[in-house]
């Protein structure tokens, strides 16, 4: 009888480990993880305060002797997760000061950030408020621009619902040079006349439901005398930029990441 109740209590805390480790999928990767502990460049967490907020917000260096421009990175929908972290390491790598704010800070449970939830990180970025959002990523921007080693220049990527968001602070930053939209949905038609910035699209051929907004916002940029260049990379599917890099990944979703990569370091470069 104590064997069977010790066997039934292994069998309860296993499926509970199990559904954590689940849950914990939103926002871990561990092959990103492994990479970020390996990089030589210098990164650091920074409390960035505006208006009663305190947003956590991973700043990664390049190694460079001259000043670099900033670029702002907007995590996907699973908040900032060790993928979008190693991506933030990535564009430094590239020669940039990478800026990743994490906009679930605050939202997790006692006061955490992406890191805190055991699970629910979806729900919760989806149910962000857009304004703090706006304000959130303005005072990440503000505060990669006076960095010692910016040289005032400001872009901005964005993937999934970051992509949406990217697209989105085109339309609230008058000093954006730039805006890189993975995979994102684009502002209503009425705010599209405010951008300033160059925008690029990036995109899955496999992703009706987001492909399906590219004509009429190429009508509409264009209308509004805007830059928008979308590029479809066929046979990938949504989050190809992620799914490109995993130890499982599809060969298209590879092909995608590796053509994604070099489009996106030659328009920096530009």
């Amino acid at each position: 009888m104590k064997r069977f109740a010790a066997a039934i209590i292994f069998a309860v805390v296993a499926i509970a480990i199990g559904a954590q480790t689940t849950a914990a999928q939103e926002w871990s990767q561990p092959w990103a993880r492994e990479r970020i502990v390996r990089s030589p460049r210098h990164s650091e967490w920074v409390t960035i305060k505006h208006n009663g907020r305190s947003v956590e917000t991973l700043v990664v260096y390049p190694e460079s002797k001259d000043k670099r421009p900033v670029v702002l990175i907007i995590h996907e929908i699973f908040g900032l997760s060790d993928w979008a972290q190693e991506l933030a390491d990535e564009v430094a790598a590239a020669g940039y000061i990478a800026v990743a704010p994490d906009l679930l800070s605050g939202m997790a449970p006692n006061g955490g950030r992406t890191k805190d939830f055991a699970e629910g990180v979806t729900e919760a970025v989806s149910k962000l408020n857009p304004d703090q959002v706006t304000a959130d990523l303005n005072a990440a921007a503000d505060y990669g621009l006076k960095l010692p080693a910016s040289n005032g220049k400001l872009y901005v990527a964005g993937f999934c619902w970051g992509g949406t968001q990217a697209f989105r602070f085109a339309t609230n930053r008058p000093d954006l040079l730039a805006a890189f939209v993975f995979y994102g949905a684009p502002p209503p038609t009425a705010d599209l006349p405010r951008i300033k910035a160059l925008v690029y699209g990036f995109y899955a051929g496999n992703d009706s439901r987001i492909d399906v907004t590219i004509p009429d916002t190429v009508a509409a940029m264009k209308a509004a005398g805007k830059t928008y260049e979308p590029v479809i990379y066929e046979g990938a599917g949504h989050g190809f930029m992620r799914a490109g890099e995993a130890p499982d990944a599809s060969e298209a979703s590879r092909k995608a990441h590796a053509d994604a990569w070099t489009r996106w370091k030659k328009l920096l470069a530009q």
